[in-house]
């Protein structure tokens, strides 16, 4: 079993840290659980890869945190799955229930999105990975497709929800200590080979060349076939199995290297008892202890037996074909000298590197897409390659749960014409058996066009809908450099770039649309230019600057019939752009027109509604002599919806009134709700109304308005002189106070209904006095809730963070106690903080005694 992990300079995996919570022991009892699982579920299932997808931190993927048999790279696009998405494991962990796919037919038919991005045959099982009622995510199953279009028995699934469950039992108790960690978009999986019988056997030993005493391990014994509790422990013993010619020349060597201090390193063939041999290697050196003298008359060592190993490995270099091993990520393990040949590649360049990643003419998606379809379906796959300038070879893939051997041929027939790369060859019959290809196009152009709208389909604002384009078409097609601009104002501006240097894309800033460019007459014929040489473009525009491309694609982006940009692709070495080619890019360059005028369209909106959005709520705060106050609003990451939390300070006299609150929903009519009553409070605020007052009567008015939305807040009158603070819940969150020295505790003050529920709804108020230096908090439920756990939790924590972060200025402590909640990419909630700190002069504080006991009376 291998277990691969991306390695920190420190020495530690870092796919054990995914947010450094978790202590070198805890991040080992993780991954152990996950390699557990992956292999039990491979096992009792005879799948041919298993994978765990874990709930992330901002709650909105399943990320891939273990996979067995089925390395990340081959997953691609589906290392992080969207909960809400129409995935079977996405699905598991929704329902909490098993799905199970027998085949092809059946997951075309419930799953058509996965059928139509995964298209190979294959069966799948996906089930909840979950402890109690908290779900952790969801493991998954693949398997070949059976002659008899089963599944998998209930017994199996039975033994696979097990291993599911048995996972989630140990994720539980990891969270329960808090040292789970959280999973995102740098979380590295654990990798897991298949497990399988090892395939080189070694024995070891320690053998005293001046007496014949030999140590032997059970393996060695094994490899001589000695029954173990039958040896004497005589090197003669084992000698008796050499076969007798190899006994001289092996001696020799022996000696020699005791004598010269020299490595041994001999093949010897052993009798099998049948009148047979094979072949095994002895390799062995002295002990290293000069001051021992029969230390030196020692050999320690190995014995390794390949089995009928090495004799294949020496058969297949003598064939004139090429054969090859490639790992279960795609990268070759093996390739004998006559691929050398046919590839015309070394085998330095090939070894622990893709084929498609070594040979520019292997790197059409078409090839990957065949290597895809023999590890996902487990069927041979053969096919036919195009190698420069017109030769063609025929590769045969035939997969296994370590891994795939290839094969591969020159085409010694003619190929007819207008075969494309990658056709199917026959599995059976002639070596070759070649037909002309249907006309229908490749799976390998299908698949890149789903890629691309796939990742587009993800892409929110028009910055990420660049990042889309340049991080699939440039190495899609090969290209260097990329630059989008869009149409504003009858001009083209640049928008992005990769790859471009500032000062030679400023000469085409503003261009005007009937300017005579290359990209602008591509986008107004509204079709594609593709220049192949710097020869030709300086042919159809004298004197247009060139740059260091020698191939460019010009794409006009059109949506609804109307120009949005225009895409711009640069190749460093002369690229020709075949008919299919063209056709890809031209399909590409409408999806993209349609993603970026739809992501335009939202940042438009979301500037309008966050600038709506910070008009209702107040632009500074009055600076107090008694009292500093400091206060947050943060919006949330879904959409671009209003919120409908706010925060206020209204200073009257010696008082100084402190709101938050929080409409329900995120709409125009929750912000509307919201300014009604921040104004309504603070014209009872400003009337002289007592707290409870002022409170009930922003609940009558609220009702007196028809509400449709409900809303809570707290509200805290504040004495500056005395430092009584009187505070009035409506169904809010209870207030946090930090004291002088450092104890921090949630004030459970009564509250009220919220408000908007009924008329004659009593609010009391709860009093209390503040020593100097003590911080009151207020805030909305947006930056306590979490999904998974109760509110009380979320209060707690941030309890713990307000005594952790206070002692510095009053800012600081609002931004730390907003830390998490910036870093997440998933707030369902709007967040409203409202702190403040009672800091009297010392002369204020010391009439604090005789002051309070008069306000206590009014």
């Amino acid at each position: 079993m291998v277990i691969e992990a991306k390695v920190s300079a420190s020495g530690v995996a870092s796919n054990s840290y995914p947010f450094g919570a978790a202590s070198v022991g805890e991040a080992a009892e993780r991954d152990d659980a996950l390699v557990s699982a992956v292999i039990s579920a491979v096992e009792t299932t005879g799948a041919h890869a298993a994978s765990v997808f874990l709930l992330s931190g901002d709650h909105r993927a399943l990320v891939l945190a273990a996979v067995c048999g089925s390395p990340p790279s081959l997953v691609g696009g589906w290392q992080r799955i969207p909960v809400h998405s129409r995935i079977p494991v996405a699905e598991a962990y929704r329902s909490g229930r098993t799905v199970h796919l027998a085949d092809a037919q059946e997951t075309m038919r419930r799953f058509p999105q996965l059928s139509v991005a995964v298209p190979y045959p294959f069966g799948s099982a996906s089930v909840p990975v979950r402890a109690g009622a908290r779900t952790f995510g969801a493991m998954a199953v693949l398997w070949a497709p059976r002659p008899d279009g089963s599944g998998l028995s209930r017994t199996q699934r039975r033994q696979l929800r097990s291993a599911a469950d048995r996972l989630g039992t140990a994720l539980a108790g990891l969270s329960a200590r808090r040292t789970l960690g959280e999973y995102g978009e740098r979380t590295t999986p654990v990798v897991v080979t298949v497990p399988s019988a090892p395939v080189t056997r070694v024995g070891l030993f320690d053998w005293d060349l001046a007496t014949g005493a030999l140590t032997a391990d059970d393996e060695l014994c094994a490899i001589f076939e000695i029954p173990p509790s039958e040896f004497d422990g005589r090197a003669a013993t084992l000698a008796a199995r050499i076969e007798p010619a190899d006994l001289p020349g092996f001696r020799s060597a022996a000696r020699a290297a005791v004598e010269e201090g020299h490595v041994l390193a001999h093949c010897l063939r052993l009798r099998d008892g049948v009148g047979g041999h094979h072949t095994v290697e002895l390799w062995g050196r002295v002990p290293e202890n000069p001051g021992d003298r029969q230390a030196s008359s020692h050999l320690v060592g190995a014995v390794l037996d390949a089995g009928s190993g090495m004799a294949a490995v020496a058969a297949i270099e003598r064939l004139a074909d090429g054969f090859f091993a490639l790992a279960p990520d795609g990268r070759v393990t093996y390739a004998n000298h006559s691929l050398e040949n046919l590839l015309r590649a070394r085998q330095d360049e090939l070894l622990g590197r893709r084929p498609w990643d070594v040979l520019p003419w292997l790197a059409d998606p078409v090839y990957e897409d065949r290597y895809r379809a023999a590890v996902v379906s487990q069927q041979p796959v053969s096919f036919l390659v195009r190698r420069p300038p017109d030769e063609w070879l025929v590769f045969s893939l035939h997969p296994g749960t370590q891994g795939m051997t290839g094969w591969a041929a020159l085409v010694r027939q003619p190929v007819p014409a207008g075969t494309g790369p990658g056709a199917p060859v026959a599995q059976e019959g002639p070596p070759v058996s070649l037909s002309p290809p249907p006309a229908a196009p490749r799976l390998g152009v299908l698949y890149r066009v789903l890629q691309v709208s796939s990742a587009l389909t993800g892409a929110v604002t028009a910055h990420e809908v660049c990042d889309v384009v340049a991080e699939q078409l440039l190495p899609a097609f090969g290209g260097q450099r990329l630059a989008i601009g869009v149409v504003e104002e009858r001009c083209l501006h640049l928008f992005a770039q990769r790859g471009y240097s500032k000062r030679f894309l400023a000469r085409f800033a503003g261009t005007p649309l009937h300017a005579r460019l290359p990209v602008t007459d591509a986008l107004a014929a509204g079709a594609p230019l593709f220049v192949e040489s710097p020869r030709q473009l300086l042919e159809m525009y004298p004197g247009i600057p060139v740059g260091r491309s020698s191939s460019w694609a010009f794409l006009p982006l059109i949506a609804a019939n109307r120009p949005v940009g225009a895409c711009m692709l640069g190749f460093d070495d002369v690229h020709r752009f075949p008919d299919e080619e063209r056709g890809l890019l031209t399909a590409l360059g409408g999806l993209i027109a349609q993603a970026l005028e739809r992501a335009r369209l939202y940042d438009a909106e979301f500037a309008l509604a966050r600038g709506l959005q910070d008009a209702l709520l107040p632009r500074r705060l009055p600076t107090l002599p008694d009292l500093r106050v400091t206060g947050r609003y943060l919006p949330g990451t879904r959409g671009m919806e209003i919120g409908g939390d706010w925060y206020d300070v209204i200073p009257t006299g010696d008082e100084v009134s402190l709101i938050v609150g929080d409409v329900e929903g995120h709409n125009v009519a929750a912000a509307a709700a919201m300014g009604q009553l921040r104004s309504a409070m603070r014209a009872f605020v400003a009337a002289g109304h007592r707290p409870s007052a002022v409170v009930a009567g922003t609940n009558r008015l609220h009702l007196d308005l028809d509400p449709t939305l409900l809303a809570s807040c707290c509200y805290a009158c504040f004495h500056r002189r005395s430092g009584v603070v009187r505070i009035v819940r409506a169904g809010h969150c209870p207030p946090l106070l930090r004291l002088p020295d450092g104890q921090t505790k949630t004030l459970d003050a009564p509250g009220g209904p919220v408000l908007g529920v009924e008329a004659a709804a009593d609010y009391p108020e709860f009093a209390l006095r503040l020593e100097p230096g003590s911080i009151l908090a207020l805030y909305t439920d947006g930056l306590v809730e979490r999904r998974g756990s109760d509110i009380a939790s979320g209060i707690e924590r941030l309890r713990a963070s307000l005594a952790r972060r206070g002692g510095g200025r009053l800012e600081n402590l609002a931004d730390g106690l907003l830390q998490d909640a910036r870093e997440s990419a998933d707030r369902a909630d709007d967040i409203a903080l409202l702190l403040s700190e009672y800091a009297p002069p010392p002369r204020t504080a010391a009439r604090t005694d005789r002051r309070a006991d008069h306000a206590d009376q009014a």
